[in-house]
């Protein structure tokens, strides 16, 4: 396993999974999110982003944490496998709430020099309130990705992880396969 995308609602811990992968197989890890959303949340045109995440993908090594549509087929079609973390609704909403509030609050950078603002949360439109793009994007993903592992893309290897228990004993299985 030396290419990995990692994929998931927002909220299911696509972040941090990647990154423990990453360290595990000593390779570099790419959010998407990071190379989409420039600074002043100004997003990356289309074909830039496309040829950034190809070069990314000619990689060796690599683990991709995120979910665009736009350059799925040079992420899913490099990988070695798709690991989804397909966690509960009442999960994924528990954690990106907190988080939400938390980043609002620390006004902790995020991107590019990007931050989130705490008001976002109070805001109707999900682009803007990542709470409510939650709630009404979770049951979509849990649907597509379903059908593109039982469909076009059933020949790549997929782990899909459904707790924490299981992103903890697929984490913990990687890394105890790198020290060997």
């Amino acid at each position: 396993m030396q290419r990995i995308v990692v994929i998931g609602t927002s909220g299911s811990g696509k972040s941090t999974l990647a990154h423990r992968l990453a360290v595990a197989i000593d390779a570099p890890v790419s959010q998407l999110d990071a190379l989409f959303h420039q600074p002043d949340w100004t997003p990356l045109p289309v074909e830039r982003m496309r040829g950034r995440v190809a070069e990314i993908a000619a990689g060796e090594r690599w683990v991709v944490d995120g979910n665009y549509a736009m350059v799925r087929d040079i992420v899913w079609e490099a990988a070695d496998v798709i690991v989804w973390l397909d966690l509960p609704k009442w999960l994924a909403m528990s954690r990106i709430t907190r988080r939400t509030l938390s980043r609002g609050i620390t006004k902790r950078g995020l991107w590019n020099g990007n931050t989130e603002d705490w008001r976002n949360a109070f805001r109707w439109g999900p682009t803007e309130n990542m709470i409510r793009w939650t709630w009404t994007t979770h049951a979509d993903r849990h649907w597509r990705y379903g059908s593109m592992q039982a469909g076009e893309w059933a020949h790549k290897r997929w782990v899909r992880l459904r707790s924490r228990r299981e992103i903890e004993g697929f984490a913990a299985s990687v890394e105890s396969q790198a020290t060997r």
